[in-house]
C-alpha cells in the first residue's frame, strides 16, 4: 500500500476510533482485544495505531512476560482477569491466555495435559466473559515464513528495534512448522463461542487498517465521522464461519 494513502486512511480511521471510544465511556461498555500471530506479524504496530490517539486514561495495552512461579500454580486463566476492561474501558492484548496454544505448546513450556486442558476449557472461559457482557475481538495476524524472515533480520539490524529481539526469535524460523501445526489446531478448536479474525498481514499498512476498520464495523456506536471500508476477502476472513478453508492461512 501507498504511503500517502495509508496515512490519510489512517487518519481517518482514528477518527472513527474516537467516536468508538466516546460511545464506549458514554454506554459503559467494555471492550477487549486480543492480538496474537507469529513474532514479527505486526502486533505491536497494529496495537500502536489503534491506541496511538485514544484516551490514555480509559485505554490499556496490556503485554504480559513469563509468568512467576506464583502464577504457574495458579488457574491458568487467573493472571489475565485482572486486566479485563471495566465499564468505559478499551483493552489491547498483546498476546493473551493463547500463549499456551502457542509459544508454551511449541516451546514445551507446558504439559501436554495442560496443553489440552486449555483448549478443552478456553470456549467456556470466553463464554462466561460474554455473556457478562464483555465484548472480545480475537485477531490472528498470519505472515508468511519469507516475510517472518525479513523482519526478524531487520530486527537484529536495526538499532532501534534491538528491544524487540528474544531468545524465542532464534528458533521461530526453526520450528516454522511446528507453529503452523500449533496455529492450525488453536484456530480450529477455540473459534467457539468468538471467531477468529485472520488477517493476512505481510503488508504492514494494509493489516493494521483491515483489524481498525473490522473493529469499527464490528462495535457499533451509532455512527462515524466517516465512512468504514468493508474488508477484504482476500486479507481478513472469520474463523468459524464458512467462508474461510485452510488454504487462506500460510502453511
Amino acid at each position: 500500500m501507498e504511503k500517502g494513502a495509508y496515512r490519510k486512511a489512517l487518519r481517518q480511521a482514528q477518527i472513527n476510533l474516537v467516536d468508538l471510544q466516546r460511545d464506549v465511556i458514554a454506554r459503559g461498555r467494555r471492550l477487549l482485544v486480543i492480538l496474537e500471530g507469529r513474532d514479527a506479524s505486526g502486533k505491536d504496530g497494529t496495537i500502536k495505531r489503534i491506541a496511538e490517539h485514544q484516551s490514555p486514561r480509559e485505554t490499556r495495552v496490556i503485554a504480559l512476560g513469563k509468568p512467576t512461579e506464583r502464577e504457574r500454580t495458579s488457574w491458568y486463566f487467573q493472571r489475565w482477569v485482572e486486566f479485563l476492561p471495566a465499564q468505559g474501558e478499551f483493552v489491547l492484548f498483546n498476546r493473551s491466555w493463547y500463549n499456551r496454544a502457542g509459544v508454551e505448546r511449541v516451546m514445551g513450556f507446558c504439559s501436554d495435559d495442560e496443553y489440552e486442558s486449555f483448549l478443552n476449557d478456553v470456549g467456556g472461559f470466553e463464554k462466561i466473559l460474554t455473556d457478562d457482557g464483555l465484548i472480545i475481538l480475537k485477531y490472528y495476524l498470519d505472515i508468511s515464513k519469507s516475510e517472518q524472515a525479513a523482519r526478524l533480520e531487520d530486527r537484529r539490524r536495526n538499532p532501534l528495534k534491538t528491544w524487540k529481539i528474544s531468545p524465542i526469535d532464534a528458533v521461530a524460523l526453526e520450528k516454522w512448522d511446528d507453529y503452523s501445526a500449533a496455529r492450525n489446531r488453536m484456530l480450529v478448536e477455540t473459534c467457539q463461542p468468538l471467531p477468529w479474525r485472520v488477517v493476512k498481514a505481510d503488508d504492514k499498512y494494509t493489516a493494521r487498517l483491515t483489524v481498525i476498520h473490522d473493529i469499527l464495523r464490528t462495535v457499533d456506536c451509532g455512527g462515524y465521522s466517516g465512512a468504514v471500508p468493508e474488508h477484504d476477502m482476500d486479507v481478513l476472513r472469520y474463523w468459524g464461519t464458512p467462508d474461510i478453508s485452510g488454504s487462506f492461512l500460510a502453511p
